[in-house]
């Protein structure tokens, strides 16, 4: 319980501590720009700490999902309004859901003078309003990264390496079941040669052996000849000889994946056997594999929230019927706290410290692209909403002056306010399913 309690508590703290940087991504630029920012806060609710540096409070709130930057002139002043009226905003989407309504109502006392008019969001050119609001979901998206960095090259991604995990018997068609009998059949050239589980294979027929992909190809080069293999074991380097078979294995593709016809049966080519089998482990790999991953989590992401009303419609009917959840569909905070816990607890045969560490890792990894991808889209209060809004802007503005008209001046997104209630209220009903569906339905690790 204690372990489980661990992993949920390591994954609260990596997610506050990204939500706490997202909002460093907003104010930092802002800040530089020259926007007077009244307000960083991690959390929602009422104010738990807080401190007062130069024109910025700094403070931590009671519920910590979420957080926010406040910035004054996010929407330019209404008509009738005098001159260099400002009216403050957020960046945080909880706080927005639970403030838009009672700021406006209170727009009238949210007022700030003419001699801050120069300070305002709605007073920054079109690129800097983008540097501002794509601050947040850019620092998502190096978190990702770094952690990807961490995880390729410290942790290591599974891969089977040249140790021997098993030796065959006998030689076996490559689409053979395993529990199929040697009787009749030859000896397998690794244990002629005196090819032991737990020797790590250095060289083959000449050639160093540095990954199993150096065992594969030299054993398939080297046909029925009898070759030199050097092995390590308990220390010792042995020195031994293999006389290899020619034999139908399957056809491996670039990723190492045995090849398949349409009707799913195994292509195979005539090659060299020797009868070892590598042992799975975690490899570090080179940062070149990083962007490869980054973008295959960035592809997937963005195709989970392009289905995201499919996926919860799923969940909805999994969570009240007698149906089992996607276990890649879409989590909540409690399902995601489920899962840390259920890593750190694990008890499972070759699920250590460093398989944990990176799952927990991975995880993270995967929460802050999320965040990354989720923030994008364009509609208020996400970031991605103020984003369209300065794209449309920036439009606006070009098309003015291609016509020589009048600079239309900044977009007011207070008129997108009911839009913005309603997907609050979206967001809200989806957090509450989530809730809900992780509770009755959850998905686990280890079932």
């Amino acid at each position: 319980m204690l372990l489980f309690v661990l992993g949920i508590l390591v994954i609260g703290v990596g997610l506050a501590l990204s939500i706490a940087l997202h909002e460093v991504g907003h104010l930092v630029p802002a800040k530089l720009f020259g926007v007077r920012v009244t307000q960083y806060m991690i959390g929602f609710g009422p104010t738990v700490f807080s401190r007062t540096r130069g024109e910025t409070e700094y403070g931590i709130k009671a519920i910590p999902l979420g957080g926010y930057i406040r910035m004054i002139g996010m929407y330019p002043p209404h008509r009738g309004e005098p001159e260099g009226t400002i009216r403050e905003d957020s960046t945080g989407l909880l706080q927005q859901i639970t403030e838009l309504s009672e700021e406006a109502k209170a727009y009238e006392s949210s007022q700030y003078g003419p001699e801050d008019a120069h300070r305002t969001f709605v007073a920054l050119s079109v690129p800097k309003k983008l540097v501002v609001m794509l601050g947040g979901p850019t620092m998502n998206l190096l978190i990702s990264v770094a952690l990807m960095v961490v995880l390729v090259c410290g942790i290591g991604l599974p891969a089977v390496t040249p140790t021997v995990q098993s030796v065959s018997q006998c030689v076996v068609p490559a689409d053979a079941p395993a529990d199929v009998s040697c009787e009749g059949r030859p000896e397998a050239p690794a244990l002629a040669a005196g090819i032991r589980p737990g020797d790590t294979l250095t060289e083959i027929d000449g050639h160093p052996i540095h990954r199993w992909e150096d065992v594969t190809v030299a054993v398939r080069a080297a046909g029925d000849r009898t070759v030199p293999v050097v092995v390590e074991r308990d220390g010792e380097t042995l020195h031994l000889e293999a006389t290899m078979i020619v034999d139908a294995r399957p056809v491996l593709d670039e990723d190492g994946a045995a090849v398949r016809d349409a009707d799913g049966k195994l292509v195979t080519e005539q090659v060299g056997f020797l009868g070892v089998a590598g042992t799975p482990d975690l490899v570090p790999q080179s940062p070149a594999q990083v962007p490869q991953m980054a973008w295959s989590a960035f592809t997937q992401t963005g195709r989970l929230v392009l289905t995201l009303p499919v996926r919860l419609w799923e969940v909805g009917q999994a969570a009240f019927g007698p149906g089992e959840r996607d276990p890649n569909g879409p989590l909540g905070v409690v399902g995601v706290s489920r899962l840390a816990g259920e890593v750190a607890s694990a008890d499972q045969p070759g699920f250590e410290l460093r398989e944990k560490a990176g799952t927990m890792i991975s995880m993270l990894a995967s929460l802050n692209m999320a965040l990354f991808v989720f923030n994008l889209i364009p509609l208020l209060p996400l970031d991605g909403g103020h984003v369209a809004g300065a794209l449309f802007e920036g439009v606006r503005r070009f098309l003015a002056r291609l016509r020589g008209r009048p600079d239309p001046g900044p977009v007011d997104m207070s008129r997108m306010l009911p839009l913005t209630n309603a997907v609050a209220i979206v967001f809200i009903l989806m957090t509450v399913l989530l809730l809900y569906a992780d509770i009755v339905k959850p998905i686990t690790l280890f079932p």
